[in-house]
């Protein structure tokens, strides 16, 4: 289906590209606000996102898919606004916590009533942790899929998998303590 819009806007149907918008928006408000824990930077980088794929279309391979190309844009739009706006993300140091259960912690990500706390989670770890989960398990994305979008190597995108799940289970069981007791 993206080929045939893709056809079009080639074409001269500017407004062809409204498929591409509502598409992918919601998942790539997801991806930038994952990078950029912000909701008014994140909206920022998608429109930025969304203008240079526009621009950049007649550049599109069609080897590949067009929502990996589009979030490898997204994905180095953000990066750049990040070093532009000197955004760091804030120290999270592992060694601290304990991680039993966390394979059952993270499986609770599939549970729809668990959403909000995801969310919450998925904000307070490093951007480039909530990333990778939004992208593999979310967007359901290969490891090498990720490489692309990303420019991580596949050694360093499964070590920030692997952390990634960690930091994960780590946030949500102290946010799933917090939602039981109501503290």
């Amino acid at each position: 289906m993206d080929n045939i819009y893709i056809d079009k806007v080639l074409s001269g149907d500017r407004h062809a590209f409204r498929y591409f918008i509502s598409t992918y928006k919601d998942m790539a408000f997801s991806i930038a606000i994952s990078m950029l824990k912000n909701e008014l930077f994140a909206e920022e980088v998608v429109q930025e996102a969304f203008v240079q794929a526009y621009l950049s279309l007649s550049n599109f391979k069609k080897e590949a898919k067009f929502s990996t190309w589009f979030y490898k844009i997204l994905v180095r739009t953000a990066y750049k606004y990040r070093a532009k706006n000197k955004i760091v993300d804030a120290e999270f140091d592992l060694s601290k916590h304990d991680l039993p259960q966390q394979e059952a912690i993270l499986q609770s990500l599939v549970r729809k009533e668990q959403s909000e706390i995801i969310n919450d989670a998925l904000m307070k770890i490093p951007s480039n942790e909530s990333l990778i989960l939004r992208l593999f398990y979310l967007e359901e994305l290969s490891v090498k899929e990720i490489t692309e979008i990303t420019g991580w190597t596949e050694n360093n995108s499964k070590v920030i998998l692997h952390r990634a799940r960690k930091s994960l289970s780590i946030v949500m069981k102290r946010l799933t303590e917090n939602f039981q007791y109501g503290t």
